[in-house]
C-alpha cells in the first residue's frame, strides 16, 4: 500500500495524489496537520531514505524543507537534534510529499520511501 504524508494545501501533495489516482494505484493520504507520523513510521521512512541517500544524516537533509520559514530553528543543530526537531514539527519542517510504499502481505518486506516529487520511482510501485 502507498502512503502519502503531507498537507492538503501543498501543491506537490496534490500532484502526488493525482499521479496515483490516474494510474489507479490505491493510496492513503495522511494530513500531517491532523495526524503526524508515529515514531515507527518516521524511523521507517528515515531508514528507507538512508538506503537510497547513503546515510541517515543525508536522509535527514533530504527530508528537511530548507525553504520553510521554520528552517532557521534547526539549520545549525547537529544531526541527532535535527532528527528530533523534524519528528516534533513534521507539518512545518518536512519536505512534502513523503511517500512510503509498504509491500502488501510480505512480513518483513522492504519499505521504500521518497521525499518530494519522484514520479520515476513511483512508476515502479504497485
Amino acid at each position: 500500500m502507498i502512503q502519502i504524508f503531507g498537507t492538503n494545501k501543498n501543491f506537490d501533495c496534490k500532484a502526488a495524489q493525482r499521479f496515483f489516482k490516474e494510474r489507479r494505484v490505491p493510496f492513503q493520504f495522511i494530513d500531517l496537520k491532523e495526524k503526524e507520523m508515529s515514531s515507527g513510521e518516521f524511523d521507517s521512512v528515515l531508514s528507507a531514505l538512508a538506503k537510497s541517500e547513503g546515510s541517515r544524516a543525508a536522509a535527514i537533509e533530504a527530508l528537511t524543507d530548507t525553504k520553510s520559514k521554520d528552517y532557521s530553528s534547526i539549520a545549525y543543530l547537529d544531526d541527532s537534534e535535527k532528527e528530533e526537531k523534524l519528528f516534533e514539527n513534521q507539518s512545518k519542517l518536512l519536505k512534502q510529499p513523503v511517500c512510503r510504499n509498504l509491500p502488501a502481505g510480505k512480513a518483513g518486506g522492504k519499505t521504500e520511501a521518497t521525499v518530494g516529487m519522484a514520479q520515476k520511482v513511483w512508476e515502479g510501485w504497485k
